[in-house]
């Protein structure tokens, strides 16, 4: 018997990253054209913070790296290079994958996502996961998200909303997605933008088993509670 020596492959090293981080959740985040660029870039700061999470997807669309570049500032520049741009200092969680890649591992339902945001999601790239188009990483990582029956969450943002958006919407919940619309909540009386964009995104990461310390959580009001009393 021959005494050969053992050969590394990389379905091997992709399957030993994965046991690694079988703790921890792996998320993808999306980002597209919609007005929002603050709320992707809250979205990755917590959960750049949050120890529960072992390692972030992120893909851009061409129209979301303009979306940073007119509301942040941020120019794309070297992908690598992104995340550590939008956060405004070194990552270790997050991947930047371009949105060209449909072979890059979150293409297929073999490798272990645990839940995916779309955030800002435009009304194109809801249409194009509500038809089962995929022709780009954006739309069909979120097309594996359903099929596998994991969860996706889509942060819509456009108003008013046309028939075609809300048939649309509808279609995406039915297959199981989960739709969020980019809508400000105001009965924890925010005093800055920062407080209305982290109470919005504490809600969307709570959809995702990731519920935030900072997530304000109603508990009626006082006049219920004096009664109550």
């Amino acid at each position: 018997m021959l005494d050969l020596p053992k050969r590394h492959c990389e379905t091997d090293s992709t399957r030993a990253e994965n046991m690694a981080d079988t703790q921890k959740q792996i998320v993808t985040v999306g980002v597209t054209g919609a007005s929002g660029a603050i709320l992707a870039q809250k979205t990755l700061a917590l959960l750049e913070e949050d120890p529960r999470v072992g390692r972030i997807h992120l893909v851009i669309t061409e129209a979301g790296q303009r979306l940073f570049a007119e509301e942040l500032g941020i120019t794309s520049g070297d992908l690598r290079q992104l995340p550590s741009r939008i956060l405004g200092h070194p990552v270790g969680k997050i991947e930047g994958l371009p949105n060209k890649d449909v072979g890059a591992s979150i293409a297929s339902g073999s490798y272990a996502v645990d839940s995916m945001v779309i955030i800002p999601c435009s009304m194109g790239t809801l249409g194009t996961i509500a038809g089962g188009i995929s022709d780009d990483l954006v739309s069909r990582a979120a097309d594996v998200m359903l099929k596998e029956g994991r969860k996706l969450v889509l942060c819509v943002r456009d108003t008013p909303f046309n028939r075609v958006h809300l048939e649309n919407m509808l279609r995406a919940q039915q297959a199981g997605a989960v739709i969020m619309p980019a809508v400000p909540a105001f009965y924890h009386h925010p005093k800055t933008i920062d407080d209305l964009v982290t109470q919005y995104v504490c809600r969307v990461l709570a959809q995702i088993g990731l519920a935030q310390e900072q997530m304000y959580r109603w508990a009626g009001t006082p006049a219920a509670k004096k009664a109550e009393a």
